[in-house]
């Protein structure tokens, strides 16, 4: 079978457009802006099941309030799709998850252990300091264009 000169530079020009759409694809990672108490932060959102389910709700106005010495946490209207449930071993200060035992979202501002019940949404872009703000607050979560 021979193939057409046309064709053999059509496939050669896709397969140098697909690095170029991957990278478009990496700048424009989903973000999410929380807001309270005259606070404004963004999350930098991991791709899975569970941020997407997450995004579907969005906008959304809910409350924030502190819990344990480590974290915020926020109830949501509804349980999300468990798919982007792995395990994971970097856990750091800033890490936005999805808390499965009560459908919660998790926001850290402190260190804490991944023990299988969390699913892990995002990061914080810059530092904690809005999350330190002590209190119960309404909260607004908004995509990020």
């Amino acid at each position: 079978m021979m193939i057409s000169r046309r064709n053999l530079l059509a496939a050669a020009a896709a397969g140098l457009a697909c690095p170029a759409l991957l990278r478009a694809q990496e700048k424009a990672a989903m973000r999410l802006r929380c807001r309270f108490a005259d606070q404004d932060f963004t999350y930098r959102l991991l791709d899975n099941p569970t941020v997407r389910d997450l995004v579907s709700l969005l906008p959304l106005d809910i409350t924030i309030e502190d819990f344990s010495t480590n974290e915020k946490l926020a109830h949501l209207p509804r349980r999300l799709d468990e798919g982007g449930l792995a395990d994971f071993t970097d856990e750091a200060p800033g890490d936005l998850c999805y808390f499965r035992g009560w459908g919660n979202l998790a926001f850290f501002h402190g260190p804490y252990r991944y023990r299988g019940d969390l699913i892990r949404l995002g990061h914080i872009e810059g530092g904690v300091a809005p999350l330190l703000v002590r209190g119960e607050h309404p909260l607004r979560v908004e995509p990020l264009a």
